[in-house]
């Protein structure tokens, strides 16, 4: 029997195009503008032999072509969106149930305190999207071969998309963008500016996308905000895969490392780790609304809501890093010391 002759689906009305452009050129209100170049040097790989030779990145890249979604019809934008609404629990607050926050207007004070908090958390999801975009980008051309450049080229296509979505929600619901932090924009630097592959691959697979996936995982779980909560369930899935891209790829790559090299990668979880669970921590707030920096970080230090979010942040990048081999005594000593090693037992993500 003949197969049905395949039928694209019709594209849309040149005017939905246009329309979603002059969408995209809108800016919040509040936010940061322009560009920043930095010098970067890393080797570019050609592969002349295109046949599978990785099944496993093969069947993920398959995987990465069904699931892809379109951000401009996928998600609900027409939804009515209140920044300063209690769309996480007031009771998951740092600051909740301190001296501060029996000062702050409920009425005022409060409401613009939860908006600025969703921009910081929400700001900085956009910039490290941006960061997976171009280290995807740079691993395209460090890939060995065309199962992982395939891979990997489809990720950035599933960058592209988070950074579209958080940047429309930021600017047309928030209406206020923050600056990268720091310590997120130091750790971007270290992965894009260093020339070893397996560094792009540990910093930002493991690493990076491992913290955002266990952060997305709370939000999903204490957020009453439905487009978010859509938002955060649509990336979750592809961040699934982006983490299990970089454990397949770095699966034999340190079993016979020398111990100087070893060691520089041991360095490099360390620091990474450190940066971020003790540094991202929304200072920029406290400082942008003038409350009091060190009352506010001691808040942050006793509140156990906050301890917890970032244990579980680090619940995808701990059994990963162990898969890999990575998890030796100084590294396990470190974890331990930041309160995370508990997860050495649970599944990894490949």
């Amino acid at each position: 029997m003949a197969q049905p002759e395949y039928v694209p689906p019709a594209p849309a009305e040149p005017t939905v195009y246009a329309a979603a452009a002059a969408a995209a050129s809108r800016r919040a209100k509040e936010g940061p503008s322009g560009t920043e170049r930095i010098a970067v040097a890393h080797p570019l790989t050609y592969t002349w032999d295109y046949a599978c030779q990785r099944p496993d990145l093969r069947i993920l890249y398959e995987k990465s072509k069904d699931l892809v979604w379109n951000a401009r019809t996928a998600l609900d934008w027409t939804a009515n969106v209140d920044p300063t609404a209690e769309n996480v629990p007031d009771a998951l607050n740092p600051l909740f149930g301190t001296a501060l926050w029996t000062k702050l207007d409920p009425r005022k004070d409060i409401p613009e305190l939860r908006r600025h908090q969703a921009s910081y958390m929400f700001s900085n999801f956009l910039h490290g999207e941006q960061g997976a975009l171009l280290a995807t980008a740079q691993i395209v051309e460090l890939a060995p071969t065309a199962d992982a450049k395939f891979y990997a080229a489809s990720q950035v296509f599933d960058e592209a998309r988070h950074v579209e979505a958080y940047d429309r929600y930021l600017r047309e619901k928030v209406e206020l963008v923050y600056p990268v932090s720091k310590y997120l924009r130091e750790l971007l630097d270290m992965i894009l500016t260093d020339s070893r592959w397996d560094f792009k691959f540990l910093g930002m697979q493991i690493l990076v996308e491992g913290l955002a996936l266990g952060a997305f995982g709370m939000i999903h779980q204490t957020t009453s905000e439905p487009l978010i909560k859509q938002i955060t369930h649509l990336i979750m899935q592809d961040e699934a895969r982006h983490v299990a891209f970089g454990v397949l790829s770095l699966r034999d790559a340190y079993k016979e490392m020398g111990s100087k090299e070893l060691a520089e990668r041991e360095d490099f979880v360390l620091h990474a780790s450190r940066l971020m669970h003790d540094r991202l921590l929304g200072q920029e707030v406290w400082e942008r609304l003038g409350f009091p920096l060190e009352e506010c970080e001691a808040a942050v230090a006793r509140s156990e809501s906050m301890q917890l979010f970032r244990k579980l942040c680090f619940s995808k990048i701990v059994p990963n890093v162990k898969r890999l081999g990575l998890l030796t005594p100084r590294v396990r000593q470190g974890f331990e010391a930041l309160g995370v090693l508990e997860y050495e037992s649970w599944e990894a993500s490949a």
